[in-house]
């Protein structure tokens, strides 16, 4: 009887357990949504103001936020997140890297601020200046409107939501960041 645990138990625990993982990992993008093509990733470097996101654990009680993008000497991006959590009264700072799921030239990355977990970061609407950008997770619980500017243009912030609500978000549940 322990003999046959030992062949079949084991493995498919570890079989359940690598799923689990895998899932965890998910670099996925929301079933309709399309990341941005002919993205040009040296273009999105630098430094954006978050402009409203769905709350979730990691940026719970933050203002100020911003994310600062930058080239890793073996070609991935660097990720800078920082802000202020308002109930603490203290800076948090975060640092992650971002990888191409595909190609450079479509706007569909993981990152990861937690090896080895990683999950999608997929930019699915971009003004052609990369000044204003729609950031989706890797599901519909997650959803980031960033600018190269504190605000954003009220033609632009329409744009994003019925962007954002084709694809299934529920924009009602957005955070308007202070910045």
């Amino acid at each position: 009887m322990k003999n046959s645990f030992l062949k079949i138990g084991i493995p498919v625990s570890l079989g359940i357990l690598g799923l689990i993982l895998l899932n965890s990992c998910s670099a996925g993008i929301p079933e309709k949504a399309t990341a941005i093509q002919n993205f040009e990733s040296e273009k999105y470097l630098g430094k954006w103001y978050e402009i409203a996101r769905f709350d979730y654990k990691f940026e719970k009680n933050m203002d100020q936020v911003t994310a600062t993008y930058s080239k890793n000497p073996d070609g991935t991006i660097k990720v800078e997140n920082r802000g202020y959590d308002y109930v603490k009264k203290e800076w948090k700072q975060s640092t992650g890297e971002a990888k191409f799921v595909n190609a450079e030239n479509e706007a569909r990355l993981k990152v990861s601020f937690f090896k080895p977990f990683w999950s999608g970061y997929n930019v699915i609407d971009l003004d052609e200046n990369y000044k204003y950008a729609l950031v989706a997770g890797k599901n519909l619980d997650y959803l980031w409107i960033l600018s190269r500017e504190k605000t954003i243009p009220e033609d632009i912030k329409t744009r994003f939501l019925e962007k954002a609500k084709s694809v299934g978000y529920d924009t009602s549940k957005l955070i308007w960041v202070k910045q």
